[in-house]
């Protein structure tokens, strides 16, 4: 197991998280752009918290811009959220498959984010909570955002597939 970063006055750190996740609303505004457009604008975020993970931000379908989503194919399995659908965001001339999820139905602990849609930061122009650019979670699997006010280390990047 990695070595956690104590956290700092008004930092979270990722070893504080809990396994299983948990589901929390935020009153944090959640932006993302695609493209030159804003494609989600929401001060209604929930966010799951997960052991060695920056939190993942789901956004109402109502703060999202659903022209530019079109679903897809592909379902993955979360053993604590269920089956998850994907969709591929197109705006203009450029295109990324399976660039945000959803749970259509997920379990009872996450039925709050049931249709909510979340995006992979690092697939996007630019997302931000609050007026703070986000990191992306290191790896192409998970979808976290990193902010100065979380620690890790992350899981995602090399070797850490067993943390």
């Amino acid at each position: 197991m990695p070595t956690p970063i104590p956290p700092g006055p008004g930092q979270e750190s990722v070893w504080d998280y809990p396994r299983p996740p948990r589901l929390e609303a935020s009153p944090r505004r959640i932006r993302v752009v695609f493209n030159g457009e804003v494609i989600a604008d929401s001060c209604r975020p929930q966010r799951v918290l997960e052991t060695s993970h920056p939190p993942v931000y789901y956004l109402p379908p109502e703060d999202v811009q659903m022209a530019y989503f079109q679903p897809t194919t592909k379902a993955s399995f979360c053993e604590w959220k269920g089956m998850a659908a994907y969709y591929t965001i197109t705006v203009g001339n450029r295109q990324v498959e399976n660039g945000a999820w959803y749970y259509p139905e997920p379990t009872g602990p996450f039925r709050d984010i049931a249709h909510y849609i979340a995006v992979y930061p690092g697939k996007m122009d630019a997302c931000y909570v609050d007026d703070e650019q986000v990191q992306a979670q290191p790896g192409d699997f998970y979808g976290g955002w990193i902010t100065s006010d979380i620690v890790g280390p992350f899981k995602g990047g090399m070797g850490t597939w067993g943390w």
